[in-house]
């Protein structure tokens, strides 16, 4: 008998716990309804419910937020009132006092301010008995006291009298301050026992919501179970219904007639189209050949007309050639001749200067200056043309060898550049 490990345990949890993730992939992955559209509708039926309990939850808590409101406006109202009345109770008891009390006739210093003193007053003497009678008026001296003991008597009479009335007065008080103090101990007890029976309004009614948010939640949990019954029922009758069109209609059997548009013979419906017919597909195979064989005439003619301007850059570059070489001919010629030029020019000068050196040997002058006169010169042009030439002298000057080494450059370069 084999015992069982903890390790065991752990393999078969895994085992399991990998056996159900994959029943749930396959769930998902099969279900080509949610595979298609992409919905969790477990997903959004809790989300509705929590949304729903959410509500009912916010709508009960407003519904006790909105009565204790209430409540507090209610005892608000009432110690408003209450101190209203207590302020006016205040009021009208210190105004009675006032007037009973405090009236102006019993100040001391009212006789100061007494608007009826000219009238009340009386004349300086009436008698020799007059109480009015001062030291100051010399009316009465003293020692002269013979009413002392009725006034007195009467000081003492009326001392009682105010002090019976001051008793009356305080116990009048008192009873009135008791009386005051009993009615406010009522009203607080009123005040107490209403709050208490609007607390107790109060926790009747939460209970209350609270028994119609359970109710409705449970009106809801079993209207949510019978919309999914009624929904997979549903469902299944839709599926039912949907694999008896796909087996009866024309998407598996492959109608071409169900392709056709309604917006011409020329378009097809793409979601229904299940390919071309073999006319159709010979067709665009023989557009294709024609299009295969008008591109390849277009290409072997732009290849022509490519190698028509070929020859044609080819024979403008030839005759531009031919042009340069012409022209180089020319200026070779016209720099040969020229060169000619300046080499007969340059020995007829040669001779001149020969000549010039001959005449002055003949006729020696001072200086070895270059000038001959008219004469010599046109018996050595005679001789020269006879073909006699005279023997060259010996150069001596200066000037002259510079000249005719110049002569022999001159002549050198021109023999070079004709020969190039």
């Amino acid at each position: 008998m084999d015992i069982v490990q903890p390790k065991d345990l752990e393999q078969d949890f895994r085992l399991a716990k990998r056996r159900q993730a994959e029943l749930c992939r396959q769930k998902r992955i099969f279900n080509a309804r949610n595979r298609i559209i992409g919905g969790d509708t477990k997903a959004w039926d809790i989300q509705v419910r929590d949304q729903k309990i959410k509500e009912a939850t916010e709508k009960a808590r407003d519904e006790i937020f909105a009565a204790e409101m209430r409540q507090n406006d209610k005892i608000a109202c009432i110690l408003e009132e209450r101190e209203r009345r207590e302020r006016r109770d205040l009021c009208k008891a210190i105004n009675d006092f006032q007037q009973n009390f405090q009236k102006p006739e019993t100040r001391r210093e009212f006789d100061l301010s007494d608007p009826l003193a000219l009238k009340k007053d009386l004349p300086a003497r009436q008698s020799d008995n007059d109480a009015r009678n001062t030291v100051s008026g010399m009316q009465k001296f003293m020692g002269e006291d013979l009413n002392f003991r009725e006034r007195k008597k009467f000081q003492q009479e009326q001392n009682r009298e105010w002090s019976l009335q001051q008793q009356s007065e305080w116990k009048n008080a008192r009873e009135e301050q008791k009386r005051a103090e009993d009615l406010y101990v009522k009203t607080r007890l009123q005040f107490d026992k209403t709050a208490m029976h609007l607390q107790n309004l109060e926790s009747a009614t939460r209970k209350a919501v609270c028994a119609a948010v359970k109710e409705f939640n449970k009106s809801q949990a079993l209207e949510s179970a019978e919309r999914k019954i009624q929904e997979k029922k549903q469902e299944e009758e839709d599926n039912l219904a949907e694999i008896s069109n796909l087996l009866r209609g024309d998407l598996l059997s492959e109608n071409p007639q169900q392709a056709a548009s309604s917006f011409g013979l020329h378009r097809v419906v793409p979601d229904r189209w299940k390919g071309m017919t073999r006319e159709q597909l010979e067709q665009i195979r023989l557009v294709q050949k024609q299009q295969v064989q008008e591109k390849l005439r277009l290409q072997e003619e732009e290849r022509q007309r490519d190698l028509d301007w070929d020859q044609q850059r080819v024979q403008q570059a030839r005759s531009v050639l031919l042009l340069e070489r012409e022209q180089q001919r020319q200026q070779r010629d016209l720099r040969r001749a020229l060169d000619c030029s300046n080499f007969n020019l340059a020995k007829e000068q040669l001779l001149h200067v020969h000549d010039c050196e001959y005449i002055s040997h003949q006729r020696p002058h001072s200086s070895c200056g270059l000038g001959c006169d008219t004469a010599s010169w046109q018996r050595i042009q005679r001789e020269r043309g006879d073909g006699l030439r005279a023997k060259k002298p010996e150069v001596k000057c200066l000037e002259t060898r510079g000249l005719h080494t110049s002569w022999e450059k001159i002549h050198e370069g021109s023999l070079y550049k004709s020969s190039h």
